[in-house]
């Protein structure tokens, strides 16, 4: 970028004026390089010449864009220099009001001379929690970035404010440490804030006085440290003072006063207390006359008094030492009134014996008058021989006087800053303090003595340590953005601090002077010369030799020597001292006093300490005393350290005038302190750098016009900004690409919003050419339309050509640099696969070479002895094979044949009966032969893991031997090594060989057992089309007995419900045998955690009761579970983590409690649905006795069955997995072929016999029914007794209900047709012989299939436990060829590592699975307690079933019968349960408990027991449940003070209650709505008028609590959804900012919300509110207070932040308050008055979219903004920010035009609105249409103990 570019025509700059320093100017035509001058066109139209000089070429200033001007920060400008940061903040003070500015770090304060609203209460809390950048700058944001950072990075803060007389350093100070007093607050009870506060008054009353510059000048430094705990609260505070300028006391200029409290004292004089002061006006005082005018303008010295006097006593000065204050400020008055006479001698003079003044003096001090008169004229001369006294000239008494009056006002200022710091001081710990500094600026006068001497040295300490930490700050910046950092060379101040104070500097040199008994000013200014003048900061005046110059950071500054000497000395008279240490008021004697046993704190110290910066007089001797620059140069190194130990803030303040001029801008002023503060070194630091800095993001959005269309096609913003500034920019240096930002050079910004503008003007001119024209061709094509079409066609068709050859152009291009590009890929490509191939074998033969040389070397014995075992057990597999496979065809043969025979015998009839009964013993013989291949499979997955581990040993003992055979013989063993890896590998491949024999087999196995279970599957088919045969046969039987057989299957029916009733009483038998045994296993894990020593298992428990298959378990592996866990214990974590024998034990105990867990569930599941068979069993008992009898008889029969069949099934299952479990240690025993087959057989043979006892079984049945059939006949009895089943010999054998009565049909009817006993052998007998195999076959079938199920299931686990073995070994062997090439330390800390790591992955897992266990024990023990509670219930249900049928059977008897009452609303309840009703309705009820019943029941449960205490007239009882009732609310509201649900919940209950009590008072008014059934229901006895008034209060509580809490909850989602979210995407614009926000106060993450988060956020309050009953007309309270404070969060900030003031937020303000509307509209709550709160916000957004620019448009404004104030519709307009350069600014005619509309207006002086301001609640009487008899009273409750009247 040339400087042609830079300065072209339109171009603006600024120029030099000598009246307002800089002035702007344009140039109207081109500058070119070498040209002399440049032509400027100034503000006022005028022409202008501007010189350049060649040789410098010192170009003028630019301008910045005018967007850019009155920004936030200065160092956001894009030219940084002098005239950009005065006219920036000239525009914001004089034309936006603004007083406060960022630079950087440092916050620029100007003085407004004026009070204004920006301070308040409402400010603070505004800025509170806010980040610095956020706001508009302010002083509340400097002390909330302070704050924030101590809490975060828990460092210590300071806060420097400085700035010259009359800049507001002061005020500055005083706000902060109000803004810390109020956001932290004190940690106790004793108000140390305020305390804090009320140390300004005093110090201002002492310390502060009227100069020329100011009227409340600080004429002291001080550093106040504010101590906080670890909860960042107030506890202390600290205060050092600097160079009180105590030559004030006794001399002040013209127009200028003491010391404020001189004339606050004058002012009281007339007070009774004071009257012996002997004060009266100022003006009659010397020391307070000087000046001239002794009054200030606007202040009342009498009201400020006061003041001072409250401080005094809040921070516990008594009264006694109050007066004794305000004596000796009285005296120093007198003193200064004291008269003087000279005697005629000239070397002498005298005091009057009776001067008022001096007596009052002496009387105020408590000290002799004569002794006082005398020493006041006379001094002590001492040498070493003798002691004389010697006369005074009238100068030195006059001198000597003012001496000590100083002395005595310092003494006493000192004091008083001592019992400050006591009243401030705490005994708590300090965890961190934050200092807020208010010294003196740069000061230079026409006069400068020593005073200003020390304030500018003190300055060019300040400003070295400033432009340091600003240094440290650009540079962790550049880090942190990782940009290239070059050292920028800032000025450094240390060779004039040198000067200053290093050896023999200028200090040293004035206390040498000052040791030399007759040294003098010009002495000690000879020295200077002599000594100083080669140094480049320092200079002679030429026209005098008592002066010296200088030069600071800031400015020259000539110093007169004239009094440097006295002044450092600060010389005062020992005898006069003397008299006042014999003073007889303890305080004046105190003052004086030497302190030889104080000790002066280090800052340091951890805790407060009180001190004061000013060291004690140590002693009266000259040579031993310490001058005053001393002090100060001591003192001054210790503020640094402590400065230099915090993390400074800096607050400069400036002057824009001084004529106290309110809004009055004088820039010669201005630019003097700006320079002198540092402002502009700091805008120099950042100019050297790269000061403008953008996020990728928004310059993307800001500058995307620059951007070509092509390049928008890429997705990645920062990609597309490199490519733009590469190509905009091309000196590579103008600009860096940070990690989030890019960095610009100072001017590029400025250079690309240039560039953009000019885009926007050719498009500009673009669209103007375009419209014109278009005018132009409507009327041309009016006259001559013709050719313009043909020409128009024409132009198309050649345009079109033109595009398509530009089309094909370009995509020649792209095709040629793809297919380019593919080329020299594939050459690339094809290179580096053949490098690849090269390199890949090349390393292979290395490595191939060294893994042979290794075999090479092994011992060739090892190989033969695992050569030959190989081949034995070879041999041996062989033979064991060929002998399997012969047994295998042996057995199938006579399988085969077998199979034959009973194919053939299964065809004929009769053997169907038996084939029946034998299929049982076959599905038996399966479900064994299948546990038998489970147990086998197990066996062999035991031998695999034993292969392994002792593959695990061959391999260590191989690495041993291999080490051993190494050292011994070295490179010898190679061959023997070899041969040992070949059999090694020829031993792998055998095991692999027996693993796939195992596999074949046992896949053959479950072949032949599949085509097994589906031959039974056939055959069970082939059963069931006989059995439906069979029941339509018995069906067609039954029909003519149907009637009779009703009667049967009611009494069925009712034994069936006795079994349902034993069943249950066993499950609750069973439930409590669990819950006994689930307490006994808690009991046992909790032993085995804590019993120390060592468990033996019990001798006669067998080990093998693990591999049962059920899940129980056996002592003997808890005893292990338990010795593991104690082996832990002792041996630590470390140690056991590598025992693997202990882990194993714990993960076997764990699989054990998961089993047991399981088996649990299960029965609970059961139980569970037991139970709801229950319920409708358990209906009311109105039947027959004989019913009842029946139900018993028939369900213990059924229970029997059922008890017998399930122990058979047990017995035959675990034969079945016995047999299994034989079958495969036999597999893995011996080699043999297992005698499956044979085990087959024997089944068989059991089937026979089985149906051999199915025959009996018929034959009795037949018995039994030919005898009843005989019995029946002989009695005549029509109906069958269906009870001589009971008698039956297999009657314990489980049968169905419905088959039995079917089969009993069948018999019936055979019996009634015919006597042949043959045909009942061909009908009942089969029957009920099938009817009695029906169950147990179905039982068989699903245990067959779940065998078949569990059998593949483990199936699948072997085989994956097989993959996972094979993956090891693989490991193992890689590891093994790995650690073979390693030395042999190297191959055991390999080993090591691979066994540490490999236990820590099972030990992570063992945690994760006891993890899952305990949350399952929970979760079971919850379940156990529901249950438990359930089986209390039905217990309790069934005891009154009984009583109630007891006593229904004695009123039969006695033929009496009683009439129920109804529920009449009341319950009653024992004094001693009502804490217990407490806690179960209110303290411990949760609101989730209470879903899907009555909203508010808790009310009316309470409202029920208060009316039975009303209605036995129980006054007690009703104050102690309401007492408890209510103090258990508050007890809940406490507990959960953050909870909105619970809140809600207790606010729509004690409404509930409260409505309760009114509507059932008796009271008229109340009663218009109740029925007449509620009417019954109203209190009888009592007036609760009291009562009802304290639920009122407690509602309106906890309406304040559920407003807080949902207000906590919205609050930080306001500003960023309403304010900064982009709502409407795209419309908001970037501003040219370039603004840096600190880093350190930017919170971790992303904290923006949107609007749908606070909608969703109300829909959550809304549904919580409506689901628990609240009041209808309180939700719409609720939702207009929640709407108030979203319309005062969002105006404050809106008030408070410049960069939202823009069109693009009005317009996103409307969208989103739209949106609010229309959530209200459709929750039916607009008419809550929400919408009428927000109408601030509303109109604040109308007047950021309304035009700003006539009388019209403000008279617009003025009728429309009718909610918002006149400071606030001032403050929008002076916030308003054009978001681009063609948006105009409003101008300062325009606001003061509104303001002017606006004078009628009589609106607050507070500029934002009171967020925390809560509308007062109302609770409208809603009575409830329920009644109290109607009200259910949930078990959940737990409220047993309460009876319904």
């Amino acid at each position: 970028m040339s400087v042609s570019e830079l300065y072209s025509q339109y171009t603006r700059v600024w120029i030099p004026d000598p009246d307002e320093v800089w002035r702007s100017a344009e140039l109207t035509k081109d500058y070119k390089e070498g040209e002399k001058s440049l032509q400027l066109r100034l503000e006022d139209e005028t022409i202008q010449e501007y010189p350049i000089d060649v040789q410098k070429n010192q170009l003028p200033f630019l301008r910045n864009p005018d967007i850019l001007v009155g920004e936030n920060d200065l160092t956001a400008l894009s030219y940084l220099h002098e005239p950009a940061v005065l006219h920036n903040l000239k525009v914001r003070f004089l034309e936006s009001n603004h007083i406060y500015t960022y630079c950087g770090i440092v916050l620029v304060a100007i003085n407004p001379y004026e009070q204004l609203p920006i301070y308040g209460q409402d400010v603070i809390y505004a800025y509170s929690g806010q980040n610095m950048g956020d706001m508009d700058p302010h002083i509340f944001a400097v002390a909330e970035e302070a704050y924030k950072q101590m809490a975060r990075d828990e460092k210590n803060q300071s806060i420097i404010v400085s700035g010259e007389s009359g800049a507001g350093k002061t005020v500055s100070a005083k706000y902060a440490m109000r803004y810390f007093a109020t956001v932290s607050g004190s940690a106790s009870d004793t108000n140390i804030e305020e305390k804090v506060l009320a140390s300004s008054p005093i110090m201002e009353a002492i310390g502060n006085a009227k100069t020329t510059r100011n009227d409340n000048s600080s004429r002291f430094g001080k550093y106040i440290q504010i101590g906080f705990d670890k909860r960042y609260h107030i506890i202390g505070a600290n205060m050092r003072t600097y160079l009180l300028e105590k030559s004030r006391v006794v001399f002040q200029a013209d127009d200028e006063r003491n010391y404020h409290i001189f004339y606050q004292l004058c002012a009281a004089a007339s007070l009774p207390e004071f009257k012996e002061l002997a004060l009266t006006c100022a003006e009659d005082f010397f020391y307070a006359s000087q000046g001239g005018d002794t009054s200030i303008e606007g202040v009342d010295d009498a009201e400020d008094f006061e003041k001072t006097r409250q401080a005094f006593t809040l921070l516990g000065v008594r009264e006694s030492h109050q007066i004794s204050i305000f004596k000796i400020i009285a005296s120093i008055l007198h003193l200064g009134n004291v008269e003087i006479q000279a005697e005629r001698d000239g070397e002498s003079c005298s005091i009057s014996p009776g001067d008022e003044h001096l007596s009052n003096f002496c009387r105020l001090l408590g000290v002799e008058h004569g002794q006082m008169e005398h020493w006041l004229c006379h001094r002590k001369l001492v040498t070493t021989s003798e002691t004389y006294v010697k006369t005074m000239s009238l100068q030195q008494v006059v001198n000597a006087r003012n001496a000590l009056a100083k002395h005595i006002y310092a003494q006493l200022f000192g004091w008083i800053v001592e019992h400050i710091n006591k009243a401030l001081h705490t005994s708590l710990k300090q965890h961190s303090f934050i200092g807020v500094l208010d010294i003196y600026g740069f000061e230079t006068f026409e006069v400068n003595s020593f005073e200003q001497f020390c304030i500018n040295y003190a300055n060019e300490k300040l400003q070295q340590q400033f432009n340091s930490h600003v240094f440290k700050l650009e540079q962790e910046e550049y880090m942190k953005e990782q940009i290239p950092w070059t050292l920028i060379d800032f000025y450094d101040n240390q060779p004039c601090i040198d000067l200053i104070e290093a050896k023999l500097g200028i200090l040293d040199l004035l206390d040498e002077e000052c040791k030399v008994p007759k040294g003098t000013d010009q002495n000690w200014a000879q020295k200077l010369y002599d000594r100083h003048s080669g140094s480049q900061h320092f200079q002679k005046p030429r026209m005098s030799n008592t002066a010296f110059i200088v030069v600071h950071f800031a400015d020259k500054v000539e110093y007169l020597s004239d009094g440097f000497l006295e002044k450092n000395r600060d010389t005062v008279y020992e005898e006069q001292i003397n008299i006042l240490k014999a003073s007889k008021f303890p305080l004046v004697a105190d003052l004086f006093h030497d302190d030889k046993d104080s000790v002066p704190a280090t800052a340091s110290s951890s805790k407060i300490s009180v001190r004061s910066a000013r060291p004690p007089l140590k002693t009266s001797n000259k040579e031993h005393k310490k001058t005053v620059g001393h002090q100060f140069r001591t003192s001054l190194h210790l503020l640094m350290e402590t400065l230099n130990a915090t993390t400074p803030h800096y607050v400069r303040c400036i002057k824009p005038n001084d004529e106290k001029l309110p809004f009055h801008f004088d820039p010669k002023r201005a630019v003097q302190q700006l320079r002198a503060c540092g402002v502009l070194e700091t805008i120099r630091i950042s100019a050297a750098g790269y000061p403008s800095r953008w996020a990728y993001h928004d310059f993307f959005n800001r500058y995307r016009v620059l951007i070509k269309k092509r390049e928008l096609a890429n997705t990645d913003k920062k990609a597309i900004c490199r490519s733009v500034l590469e190509s905009l920019i091309k000196d590579p240096d103008k600009f860096q690409f940070g990690r989030t930002k890019i960095f610009f050079r100072a001017g590029q910004v400025a250079y690309l919003e240039k560039l953009r503008a000019d885009k926007f003007r050719a498009a500009t001119i673009m669209i103007q050419k375009t419209v014109r024209g278009w005018l132009q061709k409507v009327k041309y094509r009016r006259l001559k339309g013709a050719t313009l079409t043909l020409q128009r066609y024409c132009r198309g068709l050649l345009a079109r050509r033109l595009a398509e050859h530009l089309r094909r152009t370009q995509a020649a291009v792209v095709l040629q640099k793809q297919y380019r590009m593919q080329r020299a890929r594939q050459a690339y490509q094809m290179v580096r696969r053949a490098t690849v191939v090269i390199q890949a074998f090349a390393r292979g033969m290395f490595v191939r070479r060294i893994y042979h040389q290794v075999l090479r070397e092994h011992k060739a014995t090892i190989i033969q002895k695992h050569v030959r075992g190989w081949m034995a057990r070879r041999h041996f597999h062989r033979l064991r094979g060929a002998a399997i496979v012969i047994q295998c065809g042996f057995r199938r043969l006579r399988a085969k044949q077998e199979l034959k025979a009973l194919k053939i015998e299964a065809r004929s009839a009769e053997h169907l009966k038996r084939l029946n009964v034998g299929m049982e013993n076959k599905v038996v013989q399966l479900q064994r032969k299948i546990d038998d291949q489970n147990k086998e499979f197990k066996t062999l997955s035991e031998q695999l893991s034993a292969v392994t581990s002792t593959h695990a040993m061959e391999v260590e003992k191989l690495k041993k031997e291999l080490a051993h055979y190494q050292q011994s013989q070295g490179e010898d063993s190679s061959p023997q090594l070899q041969e040992e890896v070949k059999s090694l590998r020829m031993e792998l491949q055998r095991a692999h060989s027996e693993r796939k024999v195992l596999e074949d087999t046992h896949t053959r196995e479950k072949d032949e057992l599949r085509k097994r279970v589906a031959d039974l599957e056939q055959e069970n088919a082939l059963l069931k089309d006989e059995k439906e045969q069979l029941n339509n046969q018995i069906l067609c039987q039954s029909k003519d007995d149907f009637a009779q057989n009703s009667v049967k299957e009611n009494l069925l029916m009712k034994k069936e419900l006795e079994e349902e009733r034993s069943r249950y009483q066993n499950l609750v038998k069973e439930y409590s045998r669990l819950e006994q045994r689930y307490d006994n296993l808690r009991d046992e894990m909790t032993l085995v955690k804590q019993t120390p020593g060592h468990r033996r298992n019990p001798s006669n428990q067998s080990s093998l009761e693990s591999d049962s298959n059920y899940p129980s378990i056996s002592t003997s592996e808890v005893g292990d579970t338990e010795d593991a866990l104690q082996q832990v214990e002792e041996i630590g974590l470390e140690k056991a983590a590598m025992d693997m024998t202990v882990f194993l034990k714990l993960q076997k105990r764990v699989r054990e409690l998961e089993q047991e867990r399981r088996k649990l569930q299960v029965q609970l599941e059961k139980r569970e649905q037991q139970d709801g068979k229950r319920v409708p069993a358990e209906q009311p008992k109105n039947d027959l006795e004989l019913d009842q009898d029946a139900d018993l008889a028939y369900n213990s029969l059924k229970r029997q069955e059922l008890e017998s069949e399930n122990k058979k099934l047990k017995n035959e299952l675990n034969e079945l997995r016995k047999a299994v479990a034989d079958q495969a240690s036999a597999h893995t025993a011996a080699h043999g072929a297992p005698d499956g087959y044979s085990l087959l057989l024997n089944q068989l043979k059991l089937a026979h016999e089985e149906l051999e006892v199915r025959k009996e079984e018929v034959l009795i049945l037949r018995t039994q029914i030919v005898s009843a059939d005989q019995r029946r006949l002989a009695a005549k009895s029509s109906e069958p007794n269906i009870n001589a089943r009971t008698s039956w010999p297999n009657s314990e054998k489980h049968v169905d209900q419905e088959d039995a009565i079917e089969a009993y049909h069948g018999v019936c009817q055979t019996n009634s047709k015919t006597e042949d006993w043959g045909y009942l052998n061909e009908d009942g007998e089969l029957g009920l012989a099938y009817q009695g195999l029906k169950q147990v076959a179905r039982l068989l079938e699903a245990q067959l299939q779940a065998q078949s199920r569990e059998h593949e299931e483990e199936v699948e686990g072997l085989k994956a436990q097989v993959e996972a073995l094979k993956e090891e070994l693989d490991k193992q062997q890689q590891t093994f060829c790995q650690t073979l090439l390693l030395s042999p330390e190297a191959q055991v800390e390999f080993g090591v590592q691979q066994e540490i790591s490999r236990l820590t992955n099972e030990n992570l897992d063992l945690k994760e699975l006891v993890e899952k266990l305990e949350k399952n024990e929970k979760k079971l023990k919850k379940q156990l307690k529901i249950y438990m509670k359930k089986v209390q219930d039905l217990e309790a249900a069934q005891a009154l079933a009984q009583s109630e049928k007891r006593r229904h059977e004695l009123n039969r008897q006695v033929t009496v019968q009683r009439k129920e009452k109804d529920f009449q609303g009341m319950l009653e309840y024992h004094k001693e349960d009502e804490a217990l009703l407490v806690r179960n309705l209110v303290t411990e009820l949760k609101p989730q408990a209470l879903a899907g019943t009555v909203p508010c029941l808790p009310a009316y449960i309470l409202y029920m027991c208060i009316r039975h205490a009303d209605y036995v007239n129980d006054d007690l009882k009703v104050h102690s449940l309401l007492t408890s009732t209510i103090n258990g609310i508050k007890k809940v509201l406490k507990k959960h003070n953050d909870d909105f649900e619970m809140t809600s919940f207790w606010l729509s209950n004690t409404c509930r209650l409260l409505h309760c009590l009114k509507q059932y008072s008796g009271d008229e008014g109340f009663m218009t709505q109740n029925t007449a059934k509620q009417n019954e229901h109203c209190l009888k006895n009592f007036d609760l008028t009291e009562y009802r008034q304290v639920l009122s209060d407690l509602s309106i509580q906890i309406y304040q609590q559920l407003i807080k809490i949902a207000e906590g909850l919205l609050q930080p989602m306001i500003v960023s959804a309403m304010l900064e979210n982009e709502s409407i995407q795209g419309l908001s614009g970037v501003k040219p900012t370039g603004y840096r926000k600190r880093s350190s106060s930017m919170a971790e993450g992303d904290s923006s919300y949107c609007l749908e988060a606070i909608i969703r956020q109300m829909n959550s309050f809304h549904t919580i509110m409506c689901d628990q009953g609240l009041d209808p007309e309180i939700i719409l309270q609720v939702f207009k207070q929640l709407f108030y404070m979203i319309n005062a969060v969002t105006l404050n900030n809106l008030l408070l932040r410049k960069d939202v003031c823009s069109w693009s937020t009005g317009m996103q303000l409307r969208y989103n308050i739209s949106q609010l509307e229309e959530w209200l509209r459709g929750r039916n709550l607009h008419q809550s008055g929400a919408v009428q709160t927000m109408e601030p916000l509303i109109q604040a957004a109308q007047l950021l979219q309304l035009k700003k620019k006539t009388p019209e448009d403000a008279e617009a404004i003025c009728s429309l903004c009718t909610a918002l104030s006149t400071q606030q519709i001032v403050k929008i307009l002076n916030l308003y920010t054009p978001l681009n350069e063609f948006e105009e600014r409003v101008t300062v005619a325009f606001i003061r035009t509104i303001q002017a509309q606006l004078q009628e207006r009589n609106d607050p002086q507070q500029l934002l609105l009171d967020f925390k301001h809560m509308f007062p609640v109302l609770f409208p009487f809603n009575p409830s249409s329920l009644t109290m008899d109607s009200i259910h009273i949930p078990a959940c409750l737990n409220l047993e103990f309460l009876n319904e009247v």
